[in-house]
């Protein structure tokens, strides 16, 4: 097959290309070129570009850069800003795969007369007899990255290759020291890959100036004054600006009336998620639906049910998920669906 390669100058995505050369394809490798701002912490600096095209060069693969920054800032900067100034937190990195990775990338890469896009992602695609595509977790369980991947469906992984999805990321780094690639040791890729470490509040507040209001208890009480909602996130626990004996947490942001709402950790738990815009991997669940319930990128997945196409019931309530993030359904370790939390 001729697979194009998204290599983003790290580890994973580098024996993806060589897993994929091994294997006997025809191997082009591509890099996006997403932010020219200031980072220090992500996948979108100058030197990962030199990583990639060097890892290429040693693999002996073609390698190019498609500049893709109008449509990052479009579909991904743009609704990460508006999300949190909206009281959300924001995923961006869900946002990219959707949009940007799978999205634009997979639609150039058909145009390109490529088969199929690969990406070095932990996560794997099986298909059944009857040529159905199942998206599973990650052979690496710590490592598993498929809830980030929810969005996409059969169309999608039919042209999906997977590579690094059944090997754990120590083999994964020992296969690139074997091969002598330069991303055999790099160290993971950590945080919002466009927003500078320790950055966030500087950032969001030169695109969206907050609006100052109250920080309050969950029976109104007055405690504090805070300089916009942007800084706060449900679950917060530090940077509260209240002092009190016990811990207290964001159990609430309403963006209309600037109003931040604290409470203890009973106050945050819920047993009903709303979701918006849930799809399935495979053709759309009607009626209820028994699934397990992730909602955090390694959480823990809890029992719950899908009962209506915006609702998910929890066996036990959790505690809250902050809109704008994801809510993924597994069975087992087989991811069949997901969407985000309301």
């Amino acid at each position: 097959m001729n697979v194009l390669v998204a290599m983003s100058g790290g580890v994973d995505s580098s024996v993806a290309a060589a897993l994929l050369l091994d294997a006997g394809h025809e191997v082009t490798g591509v890099t996006l070129r997403l932010w020219g701002g200031n980072t220090d912490s992500g996948c979108c600096s100058v030197s990962d570009v030199e990583d990639a095209r060097r890892v290429a060069a040693q693999l002996g693969v073609p390698h190019y850069v498609f500049n893709l920054a109008e449509h990052f800032n479009d579909r991904v900067v743009g609704p990460y800003v508006e999300g949190y100034a909206a009281g959300r937190t924001p995923n961006p990195c869900v946002e990219c795969n959707r949009s940007i990775k799978f999205g634009v990338l997979l639609g150039r890469a058909a145009a390109l007369g490529f088969d199929a896009l690969a990406t070095g992602h932990h996560a794997r695609v099986q298909s059944n007899p009857s040529g159905e595509f199942r998206l599973l977790r990650g052979l690496d369980a710590a490592k598993d990255q498929s809830y980030v991947l929810y969005m996409l469906g059969q169309s999608e992984l039919a042209q999906v290759m997977l590579p690094v999805g059944e090997l754990t990321k120590a083999e994964v780094r020992a296969h690139a020291a074997r091969l002598g690639l330069r991303t055999a040791t790099k160290p993971e890729s950590m945080d919002v890959c466009f927003v500078a470490r320790d950055e966030r509040h500087q950032f969001l507040d030169e695109r969206a100036p907050g609006r100052p209001g109250p920080v309050v208890d969950v029976h109104g009480e007055l405690l504090a004054e805070h300089d916009g909602v942007a800084h706060f996130t449900i679950g917060q626990r530090r940077g509260l600006g209240v002092a009190a004996g016990e811990r207290r947490y964001v159990v609430d942001v309403d963006a209309a009336s600037a109003t931040v709402t604290i409470g203890r950790r009973a106050d945050l738990l819920r047993s009903e998620i709303p979701v918006r815009d849930i799809s399935w991997v495979s053709a759309p669940v009607g009626g209820e639906r028994e699934v397990e319930v992730q909602m955090r990128a390694h959480g823990q997945p809890v029992r719950g049910r899908v009962v209506a196409p915006d609702r998910v019931v929890l066996h036990a309530a959790q505690p809250r998920v902050a809109p704008g993030q994801v809510v993924a359904f597994y069975d087992d370790d087989v991811l069949v669906g997901g969407g985000i939390a309301a």
